[in-house]
Order: structure tokens, then C-alpha cells, then sequence
């Protein structure tokens, strides 16, 4: 199977322009594209994910990836799937994010000369002039178009400002200038950037009577791509400071049942013929697709050594064993004590299992909170300096651990 059919039957492509063009050029290793990252933290998150393993896929296929890093367009801000405004950056945050960034990525897609690039907007954006930009690229933009694009009709009841607005232009300036100096015909993106992308497109067309190819992958679980990398305490990021290896694989592991196999298909590098033996799987074979995409998913963003102790440290927990060595763990210091005690609701918030002492409550009163394995039996319940010293497990429900100690 060549390598375009590859991405269709994984159920990673969702609109294209141009199809036959773009087939012959991934297929044949002639495709130079990019996909935009906006430094929006200072860590790429798994909603990043599916882009960093097209892009390998990609690349060992003979292609040329771009890594377009937005440190000029996060100055304005994307719209797309936002109810509101952006917080401004300043560009010192911008620029460390940036650097995090690529460190990040250097451990899917490889670098070098005449390899894959990394480029910023930020070198070519801030240096427009404003009444050029109007005249040279506005002039190429309806705004009644604009005003329809999914991207914006959302934000409209709720307000759009005239920076965000320009957005749109922005982005379409980038695949204007990449395609110019860079040599790249492809652009890729999820399905909220449609309409950016074909600005880019059009743009090329008008300014330079030239055709360029635009192709849109869909985000994970479609329409709930934009709630990935999300859990009930935070984000789920590819930094190990943020999020451990073990907290990674168990965001993975613990997908839901009809979700196992599009994750396999769309992000692992499995065989699509193993993968395909999977879809009659039910019941307890799907904890076992589960184990084998969170595995290899950490096994990708952590390297294998993390990925077996995530495994194996999963595999204990969950037989009521006690190796807890890889769990993740928060250690309390003592100005958190209040008479040698914390309480559990302080104890949750400062461990991440919560985001405030009411959500805390909440779990509690549901008896979806354990120490020690046992049910915690309200939200009086406190934990001891002794007991911290010893190192707490705590459960969140049946499937989040972690330890707590001074």
C-alpha cells in the first residue's frame, strides 16, 4: 500500500484540494509541506501529537517536513475553537516556548540539511509594513468570505476583535512566503484550519497565477479534537516534567472503548494488517489495545526504558501490587501541614488530582477517593505527617494514582 492510501486508511486525511497531485507527490517523496505550531506554553501536548507523527511518517517516505513554529502569529492570536481572546505573550515567553518546542520535536522528525526544517513566522511577520500588508494582501481577501469561515462564525455572537481578524491573513501570508522561499507545495492542518489554509492557497494563486496544494488531517476523535490532551487536572503534555511517563501512559490506557483503535490507527506505527486483526477484539482484548497504545505511545514521545516501568508499574497497580516506584508523586512540604495534618481536599489540589477544593469535595462525596486503598469517608478525612512519611497512595476513581510525601 503506498503511502497516500496508507493515510486514508488510518483516518487521517478528512479534505484535500487538488487529490491526484497531492497522491503522486507524497507518494514519490516530492512533497515539501509544513504544519503550524503556535507557542502558546512552553511544552507541546497531545493535541500536537497526531501533526508530529504525520510529519514522521512523512519524512521516512522520502518527504520534506517544514516545522513552522508561530512565534509572530501567537502575537495575535488564533481564534479557531476559542469563546474568547488569547492572552498576550510577551516576546521573551514566546521565544523560550519556541526553543521548547523544537527540543520536543527533534525526537520524532530529524533535522539538517536538505532534512527537515524548522522555521519561525516571526522573521518575515514583524517586519510587514501595515499599509503594504493592506494593500498587497488585503486586497486578495472578501471579507464576506471571512465573516463565513467556521473559524470566525463561532466567535461572532461573543465578539471578534480586529486583531484576531487578521488571523486568517496571517497564516495565508506564511504558505505566500514558504512557498516563495522555501520551495513548499503542501500544507496540513486540522480541520479548523480549513479555511485558513485555503486563504494560502488562493493567495498564491492570485499573486503569483500559480497553484499550490493544500490538505487537511483530521484531529484525533474528530469532533472532540480540540478536548484532547485534556484531563480533569490539566493538560496532558509531552514535557516529562509536566506530565511523567507514567500519567502519559495512563492517559492512553485509559481511552474510551470505542476510541482504542482509531488511536492505534491514527498514531502508532503498527502494521495496518496487525491493526486490522484488532477490530473484532470486545470486552477484556480491548484493555489489551489499550495496553499496546499507551505503550507505544509513550514508547515514541519517552523512549522505551520509560515506557516498560510505565508499563510494568501499570500492570502492579492495577493487580493490587505495591510497587509504586514509577507512580507520580508530589512531595508535600511541611509549611502545608496544620497541626502535623493536611487535609485530603488541600492533599488533592496540591498532588494535581483536582483543580480546587469544591471539585475535591465533589469526588470525595462520590466516594471516588482513596488512600491507602481505602475509600476516603468524607471531606474531613486528613493525612498524617506519619502517614506522609511512609508515602500515601492516592486513587482518583479507579484508574488515577498517585503518591504523596514529605
Amino acid at each position: 500500500m503506498k503511502l497516500y492510501d496508507e493515510l486514508v486508511a488510518r483516518g487521517l486525511i478528512a479534505q484535500v484540494t487538488n487529490e491526484d497531485e497531492i497522491r503522486e507527490m507524497i507518494d514519490n517523496g516530492k512533497a515539501t509541506f509544513y504544519i503550524g505550531f503556535d507557542p502558546t506554553a512552553d511544552s507541546l501536548h497531545v493535541g500536537h501529537f497526531m501533526a508530529l507523527c504525520l510529519m514522521k511518517r512523512l519524512q521516512m517516505a522520502g518527504n520534506k517536513p517544514i516545522a513552522l513554529i508561530g512565534g509572530g502569529t501567537a502575537m495575535i492570536g488564533d481564534p479557531s475553537g476559542r469563546t474568547d481572546m488569547r492572552s498576550m505573550m510577551t516576546r521573551e515567553t514566546i521565544q523560550h516556548n519556541c526553543d521548547c518546542f523544537k527540543k520536543q520535536m527533534e525526537r520524532f522528525i530529524e533535522f539538517g540539511e536538505g532534512k527537515a526544517q524548522m522555521v519561525n513566522n516571526a522573521d518575515w511577520l514583524l517586519d510587514l509594513n501595515y499599509v503594504d500588508v493592506l494593500r498587497e494582501v488585503g486586497a486578495c481577501f472578501s471579507v464576506n468570505n471571512m465573516l463565513r469561515a467556521e473559524c470566525y462564525k463561532q466567535r461572532m455572537e461573543k465578539g471578534l476583535s480586529f486583531l484576531e481578524f487578521n488571523y486568517m491573513i496571517m497564516q495565508s501570508y506564511d504558505f505566500y512566503y514558504l512557498y516563495q522561499n522555501y520551495g513548499c507545495n503542501m500544507q496540513f492542518g486540522g480541520n479548523d484550519q480549513w479555511s485558513n489554509m485555503l486563504g494560502g492557497t488562493e493567495l498564491i494563486r492570485r499573486k503569483l497565477q500559480k497553484d499550490a496544494h493544500a490538505m487537511t488531517i483530521t484531529l484525533l476523535l474528530n469532533s472532540e479534537g480540540k478536548k484532547m490532551g485534556k484531563t480533569a487536572s490539566g493538560a496532558v503534555w509531552l514535557d516529562p516534567n509536566k506530565t511523567t511517563p507514567f500519567e502519559f501512559y495512563q492517559y492512553w490506557r485509559n481511552v474510551e472503548d470505542a476510541d482504542v483503535l482509531k488511536c492505534i490507527r491514527m498514531l502508532t506505527f503498527l502494521p495496518l494488517e496487525e491493526i486490522d486483526k484488532m477490530d473484532s477484539w470486545k470486552d477484556a482484548q480491548l484493555n489489551t489495545a489499550k495496553e499496546i497504545l499507551a505503550y507505544e505511545l509513550t514508547k515514541l514521545v519517552h523512549g522505551q526504558e520509560e515506557a516498560d516501568k510505565a508499563q510494568a508499574a501499570a500492570k502492579a497497580l492495577f493487580a493490587g501490587g505495591g510497587d509504586d516506584a514509577n507512580m507520580p508523586t508530589t512531595q508535600i512540604t511541611a509549611d502545608k501541614l496544620t497541626d502535623g495534618k493536611i487535609g485530603i481536599l488541600n492533599l488533592m489540589v496540591a498532588c494535581g488530582l483536582a483543580g480546587s477544593n469544591g471539585e475535591a469535595r465533589r469526588l470525595v462525596q462520590q466516594g471516588g477517593v482513596f488512600v491507602n486503598d481505602e475509600k476516603v469517608p468524607d471531606h474531613t478525612f486528613a493525612v498524617t505527617e506519619a502517614m506522609l512519611k511512609e508515602g500515601v497512595k492516592l486513587r482518583k476513581g479507579k484508574k488515577v494514582f498517585h503518591k504523596a510525601t514529605l
